[in-house]
């Protein structure tokens, strides 16, 4: 397969982490047989810098004519001052309008030798195996909203959703269930917003449906509370914009730290192989704090490319060996600062990146073997 993709390094651990992710793709085409071309752009705070704004236009027409994306992260304290006119959050929502991204899926599953990463109880941790779909161009994040301006004294962001927004991902959400366990959770806050009521009455409309599937219907608040005490119980869960972002950012500590989740965040719109054209990403951001000390994890990026040979590139067979090859590493014992405990010997981003494309090599198919 001849593939074309954006890379979007990004601020912060963004390019370090990417930097390990196209090691893996780069063994992913060399042993399987595949063409990957790349094609680097700006996005986020590097991108205000250098072109005056966090998402150039060119950007955005590479990524449309790419097969997928991959984005390292963006963001940083040179960048977080409230009244600058850009900041780099904003290009990321940019790219995801552009692209027509509507579901962002991010998997968390608890590597079993990582259990003691988390702060959480081992026996609460035990069975965990979700996934989240989060709603991506709809909420508070797009709807009308007023800056504070001058004055100071008042500002407001509206959740606004449509009824064809809540239909496709919940949609989309009941379809990967299917697939699971058959059990899903949509989330939402009907006790109070309004939104939220058109949020479970549409849900309620499509989930019907689906006979074969378990659902249930979770205020936020509480679904806060059960993904701490019984996370083990949930499946699939959907969500709007902003519950989905937060809860999302919580259930990343089951799997011990956000430097192991990915997510891939897709849409209606076709690549040239017919998959969704798709974005991947880490979800840990950009952690300014540690960047450029060699210690971030790459795993999530890592595992985001394994999404994107999935979901955009139908190479299932491909995808399953880099998963399995961040398993043979993380089995080994080997560990970044974030997952290990107390005394334990640590490796450099670019040491886990090296050890999981050993693996990745090791376990390589005989070409007889090959898709």
């Amino acid at each position: 397969m001849e593939a074309t993709l954006v890379l979007l390094d990004g601020d912060g651990i963004g390019p370090e982490v990417l930097r390990e992710a196209r090691k893996v793709l780069d063994t992913v085409a060399q042993t399987f047989g595949h063409t990957f071309t790349y094609d680097h752009r700006l996005i986020g705070g590097c991108a205000i810098d250098q072109r005056g704004t966090s998402l150039p236009p060119d950007t955005v027409e590479a990524a449309q004519a790419a097969d997928a994306v991959l984005l390292g992260a963006v963001g940083g304290p040179k960048w977080d001052d409230p009244r600058a006119p850009d900041r780099p959050e904003r290009g990321i929502l940019g790219i995801r309008k552009a692209l027509g991204l509507f579901a962002n899926l991010r998997p968390v599953h608890l590597h079993p030798h990582l259990v003691q990463a988390s702060t959480l109880k081992p026996q609460v941790l035990e069975g965990v195996d979700l996934l989240v779909v989060r709603e991506l161009t709809g909420g508070i994040y797009f709807g009308p909203r007023q800056e504070a301006g001058d004055a100071g004294q008042e500002a407001y962001d509206t959740m606004l959703y449509t009824r064809p927004e809540i239909e496709r991902v919940v949609r989309l959400a009941a379809d990967a269930a299917m697939g699971r366990r058959r059990r899903l959770a949509s989330v939402d806050k009907a006790n109070v917003l309004a939104s939220s009521r058109l949020w479970r009455r549409v849900a309620t409309e499509v989930l019907a449906e689906y006979p074969d599937l378990e659902v249930e219907h979770v205020l936020v608040d509480a679904m806060a509370m059960h993904l701490i005490r019984r996370p083990g119980d949930f499946d699939v869960i959907v969500a709007g914009n902003l519950f989905g972002d937060i809860l999302t950012d919580e259930a990343a500590m089951l799997a011990g730290s956000m430097g192991m989740l990915p997510s891939a965040s897709l849409g209606d719109s076709p690549n040239r192989h017919g998959h969704p054209r798709g974005l991947y990403e880490p979800i840990h951001g950009s952690a300014p704090d540690i960047a450029g000390q060699g210690i971030a994890n790459p795993l999530a990026a890592v595992l985001s490319a394994a999404l994107l040979l999935r979901y955009s590139l139908g190479l299932e067979q491909e995808a399953q060996a880099v998963e399995q090859a961040v398993a043979q590493v993380l089995d080994e014992g080997v560990r970044t600062p974030d997952i290990a405990h107390t005394g334990t010997e640590t490796v450099t981003t670019q040491v886990m990146g090296d050890l999981v494309v050993q693996a990745l090599r090791a376990s390589a198919p005989a070409p007889s073997q090959m898709p």
